[in-house]
């Protein structure tokens, strides 16, 4: 009667139980807190979605669902859905089945209770914090929602498939991994015995429409000026390192930047969990590896950096570096593929090349701390720093170029930075980008492939 989708004489076939795919899911609300009211609301959906579930378990051959598609799973269950309401005398209208209904599909086929928060392009972050509570961010703000899991085991079954999709697993002899979803968001995940209370899930989202250097200017992130300098930089094969805190928009920047790279050229991007977003036509993509249950089969970011140097790369881009990887990708700058870009975890650029110098140290390598530092200043050209202020808002606040060594030194002088005026009533910062005066040494370069800067570019009295 049902289709493919039919338990009949395969009643055996393997399916999870039912405490483990049931979920309350509440449509998103932009409200600082879960209200009482709402959460009363949420339970009593649960209970019905509880016996829905059980009903269906009893109806379908779950392992059909690998090879169904959305549409088909909704026409297959609509009736059930409508058939279960109206046995279970319980009044809802053609809205609310609907919803229902998609609600049961997403169980199904996708992640569950988190279905609507990844298609809702407002949300930037979701938070899990163990199965009964689930932040989002949106516009830098964080936000608890309505939305819960059944329990753990119904979380733990989400996490899973996730992990699976990318050949990862997750278990207390591994309890953290990152991992991603087909859309490229970032997850990261712990789970007991490291997560005390139960699993905690970090996803963070990326837009299905990658941002450009003017979208992020339109956020006030930026300024056209900025924009100019990153954009000839780039042209011009300046190797540049991308430096800011956790979420402060720095891989959106740097796929921002790749755009202005010639479409004729070969990428390699090297990355723990694949999320860069690059454009152009030419780029091959590598991704570390885990080590196995036996403990073998680890691809580090190091490996894949010295392999990266085997495939006839013009440029190099390193999702972050956060180890020994750090003296490859320097060298690799350092031996014709200028032009490279990566991202670090730093507050200034200053402390990024101190982070630098201690990740090359990481490599053992016996070199001297003045060589380290010779390495660094002769493979960098730029440093841009980035921001997330504490209204939520995130700035280019510093643009840096390295110049070279003066004594045991490497030398910095600042292009652009913002400065800070006030803070209003709602806690909205209140600032202004400026140049410092100080001319680029690459600008000679630049003028002779064509490219100038514009007149007041670099005119310290101009507000950008």
């Amino acid at each position: 009667m049902w289709g493919r989708f039919s338990r009949g004489n395969g009643a055996d076939a393997a399916h999870p139980e039912p405490s483990s795919i049931t979920a309350v899911i509440a449509e998103p609300q932009r409200q600082p807190a879960v209200e009482p009211q709402a959460r009363a609301v949420a339970d009593r959906h649960l209970s019905l979605k509880v016996d829905l579930h059980g009903h269906l378990l009893e109806r379908y051959n779950l392992a059909a669902l690998d090879t169904a598609s959305r549409d088909e799973v909704l026409d297959e269950i609509r009736p059930l859905v409508r058939e279960f309401v109206r046995s279970a005398n319980h009044p809802v209208n053609a809205r609310e089945l609907d919803r229902l209904t998609s609600e049961t599909a997403d169980e199904m086929l996708g992640l569950g209770p988190i279905e609507p928060l990844l298609k809702d392009e407002t949300i930037s972050d979701i938070l899990i914090n163990t199965h009964r509570h689930v932040y989002v961010e949106r516009g830098g703000q964080l936000e608890e929602t309505p939305i819960r899991f059944r329990d753990e085991a119904h979380l733990l079954r989400i996490v899973h498939k996730i992990v699976a999709a990318i050949g990862r697993r997750v278990d207390e002899s591994q309890p953290m991994v990152d991992a991603r979803l087909e859309d490229g968001s970032r997850v990261n995940v712990a789970v007991r015995p490291v997560s005390v209370d139960g699993p905690l899930v970090s996803i963070r989202k990326f837009s299905r429409n990658p941002y450009s250097l003017e979208r992020l200017m339109a956020f006030g992130s930026i300024r056209p000026p900025m924009i100019e300098f990153l954009r000839i930089a780039v042209e011009t094969r300046q190797s540049i390192l991308i430096s800011g805190g956790t979420g402060s928009g720095k891989t959106t920047l740097l796929n921002a930047l790749s755009n202005h790279i010639s479409p004729r050229e070969r990428l390699i991007t090297i990355e723990d969990a694949a999320e860069l977003q690059l454009q152009q036509p030419h780029v091959g993509r590598l991704e570390t590896r885990p080590p196995n249950v036996e403990g073998k089969g680890e691809v580090r970011q190091r490996e894949l950096v010295k392999n990266a140097l085997r495939m006839r790369p013009d440029r190099i881009i390193v999702g972050e570096v956060r180890g020994e990887e750090a003296f490859d990708m320097l060298q690799a700058m350092n031996t014709g593929h200028e032009g490279s870009m990566t991202t670090i975890h730093a507050n200034t650029p200053r402390d990024a090349l101190s982070r630098l110098e201690q990740m090359i140290g990481m490599a053992g390598m016996p070199m001297s701390q003045e060589s380290i530092r010779g390495q660094i200043a002769s493979a960098l050209d730029i440093i841009v720093q980035t921001q997330r202020l504490s209204d939520g808002g995130r700035r280019v606040i510093s643009i840096a170029e390295i110049t070279g060594m003066e004594g045991n030194v490497i030398q910095l002088q600042e292009i652009y930075h913002f400065v800070r005026k006030d803070v209003t009533a709602e806690g909205k910062i209140v600032g202004e980008f400026r140049a410092t005066g100080v001319r680029p040494r690459f600008a000679e370069e630049a003028a002779t492939q064509g490219l100038s800067f514009s007149r007041d570019a670099f005119n310290p009295q101009v507000v950008l």
